[in-house]
């Protein structure tokens, strides 16, 4: 299973960076918007939606947000961002709600249908806003879509800045591995994710930070920044913890180890995403009040 694993991310990362770094925003946009939506796919059949039917209905119906939102963004052969905003900030207002549905656990338990009307809610409550996260930072709100040839330059730094918030998000899952494996003495969320610890999620907040400032270098942050980037990285991994633990709980909830078996060694497309639904409006909003 380990070779597995190793072998899948060889082929996953190389190909996720060369994306990021190479296609033009509508492109990786359209691209991340399959990924999100397959993710969609198996958060929802975790909620209680079995049937193929209604969660191919349901996942159409996030898809036309999506479209829709590009629809009325667009003005005049420009595109404004307002939209894109509005929605990465509810997703992190979302995610610190999420924070009592962790604390709370128990309320979500179970085959009510308000339980799992809200777990659906929840569910188009983490996709659309990372999505539209992703898409800000990637073209540096919008302003890698002119048509102008001097706004455009700033594509490329939008492109690393992509980069930079997912391979903290990647630093830190791996140092949360392997500190807890190392330190680990303390539960973090015991009932929730046993495995996770104190020690680890605090080695996660380390690595993450680190990996922040060295990507962020490469992305254009000047000296006077790295604080402040410091900080966003530090919240964002945060964030991405809450993300793990959230799908952490509708796993134990729907009595499954994996959110699926489509990726070899590393179960489902939630499985590996889980944390980036939660981290991209974080840091796509820390990056916009910072300035970075």
């Amino acid at each position: 299973m380990t070779r597995t694993r190793v072998l899948a991310a060889l082929v996953m990362a190389p190909a996720a960076i060369a994306a990021i770094l190479l296609l033009p925003t509508p492109w990786l946009a359209a691209v991340a918007a399959l990924v999100l939506l397959a993710a969609l796919w198996e958060w929802l059949k975790l909620a209680g939606v079995e049937d193929t039917l209604p969660r191919t209905v349901l996942v159409g119906l996030n898809l036309l947000l999506m479209v829709l939102l590009v629809w009325a963004s667009r003005t005049d052969g420009e595109f404004s961002p307002v939209l894109f905003q509005l929605a990465t900030l509810a997703g992190a207002g979302g995610w610190v709600l999420a924070l009592l549905w962790l604390w709370r656990s128990g309320f979500s338990a179970g085959d009510q249908a308000w339980k799992r009307v809200f777990k659906l809610a929840a569910g188009t409550m983490a996709v659309i806003p990372a999505w539209c996260a992703l898409c800000l930072v990637h073209s540096s709100s919008f302003a890698g879509l002119a048509a102008d040839a001097a706004d455009a330059a700033g594509d490329a730094n939008g492109h690393r800045w992509l980069l930079t918030a997912l391979a903290l998000v990647w630093a830190a899952d791996s140092g949360a591995y392997f500190a807890g494996r190392r330190f680990g003495r303390h539960k973090l969320a015991p009932v929730i994710s046993p495995n996770k610890t104190v020690q680890g999620a605090l080695g996660g907040v380390v690595a993450g930070v680190l990996v922040a400032l060295a990507f962020g270098w490469f992305a254009g942050a000047t000296t006077a920044q790295l604080p402040a980037l410091a900080l966003v990285a530090a919240i964002t991994v945060a964030a991405s913890i809450v993300g793990d633990l959230v799908e952490s709980l509708l796993k134990r909830q729907a009595g499954v180890k994996d959110s699926g078996d489509l990726i070899p060694g590393h179960g489902g497309v939630l499985d590996r995403v889980d944390s980036v639904l939660a981290a991209l409006p974080v840091f796509a909003i820390g990056k916009e009040i910072f300035g970075f």
